[in-house]
């Protein structure tokens, strides 16, 4: 039996269309969209008030972090929360661990997330995400500057149907970078200029350089000169990339990326955690203006007090139209992992899952801070 769904707009072809009816079968699968006057009045129709969007994407996440909320103080800048999260991540049990990480995925499915562009180190949880509703996309990270063997990583990784990324491009020595870049078809997603620090690291100075100093450590790829260089030097041009942060990226940057990897590179904010963390905020003025193709991630709850795909879109600003910012948390994430003809957009055949936008501005078409998001199927 069929279910017909409408609500005061509804996110179609990138576009907020008012009256319309979305009709879903029994497996979720879109059967029928129609523009109807009076929809709230129909027979048979389940009116609800707010946006109907198609189910999120949550284009960065550390689902395996969840047990760190509120264990890291905000405002701590990126060095010390590099520094905290060393030191507190290690005392906490596997039961704790992984109890946390199921309320989160609970959370993110009753708020209306279908898929996850998710960051992991270890395996713990990957049995929380194999049982999830969620579709995960789980990408294991490399780093460390005295680590230069990527076989276990490998191995963990063809265990899951999963994927090697680099962390960042200040973490992972020359040789395991390129090599990672040759791995699989699936995209890489890299931590991006997060901070100030890591555009300093390549020419000598500031916090990041002056740790590793401490530290005796090397590194053997600052001869790029900076980290957009070494990407576009290191990684070809076919291998899809998310780019995630972007805070202090220069219009040189996402020009020099945007010019090598065409729509294959998809910018990915994580506002609140960059709030959290140091109180920056992504260029997402420039970005617009440059046509880079954005989407929305949570990070993780050890740099934010939330996984709320709507709070993230609501801390970027009103300036930006709200179909836009819908299309970037739903059909842009879905097209950055590889999912754009199962999810992200309403259209016929398809199953994306549907969620309801409740508590905008529905006369200016905004959000506010009371807005919300849940599933809807």
């Amino acid at each position: 039996m069929s279910r017909k769904i409408a609500s005061h707009y509804a996110l179609i072809n990138d576009r907020l269309e008012r009256n319309i009816v979305v009709s879903v079968d029994d497996a979720g699968r879109i059967i029928a969209i129609e523009q109807a006057e009076a929809i709230d009045r129909m027979a048979g129709v389940e009116f609800y008030s707010g946006v109907l969007i198609p189910a999120m994407v949550n284009a960065h996440a550390h689902l395996e972090l969840s047990y760190l909320h509120g264990a890291i103080a905000e405002g701590t800048g990126f060095a010390g929360f590099a520094r905290e999260i060393g030191r507190v991540r290690g005392g906490y049990s596997e039961e704790k661990r992984c109890h946390a990480a199921a309320v989160a995925d609970a959370q993110m499915w009753e708020e209306g997330v279908a898929a996850v562009a998710d960051i992991a180190n270890d395996e713990l949880v990957m049995n929380i995400k194999q049982q999830s509703k969620i579709y995960y996309h789980t990408l294991f990270e490399f780093f460390g500057l005295n680590n230069t063997s990527l076989d276990e990583l490998k191995a963990v990784a063809l265990d899951h149907n999963a994927t090697v990324t680099p962390h960042s491009t200040y973490s992972v020595q020359d040789a395991p970078f390129r090599s990672i870049s040759k791995l699989g078809e699936h995209p890489l997603s890299l931590h991006f200029l997060e901070s100030e620090a890591e555009a300093e690291l390549y020419e000598g100075r500031g916090s990041l350089a002056a740790w590793y100093e401490r530290m005796g450590w090397q590194c053997d790829f600052l001869h790029y000169g900076s980290p957009a260089r070494r990407i576009v030097e290191s990684i070809p041009a076919s291998r899809s990339l998310m780019l995630v942060h972007a805070c202090m990226a220069t219009p040189e940057d996402v020009e020099l990326l945007n010019n090598h990897f065409g729509d294959r590179v998809t910018w990915v904010l994580c506002p609140e955690s960059n709030r959290y963390i140091s109180s920056l905020r992504p260029p997402v003025e420039m970005l617009r203006a440059m046509g880079a193709h954005i989407a929305i991630g949570t990070d993780s709850l050890s740099s934010a007090r939330h996984l709320s795909m709507v709070q993230n879109m609501t801390l970027l600003g009103n300036d930006i139209p709200l179909a836009e910012l819908l299309t970037w948390a739903t059909r842009n994430g879905a097209q950055a992992l590889g999912l754009g003809d199962k999810l992200g957009t309403i259209e016929l055949g398809k199953s994306p899952g549907l969620a309801i936008i409740e508590g905008a501005d529905l006369n200016k078409l905004q959000l506010t801070k009371e807005t919300t998001s849940r599933r809807l199927l």
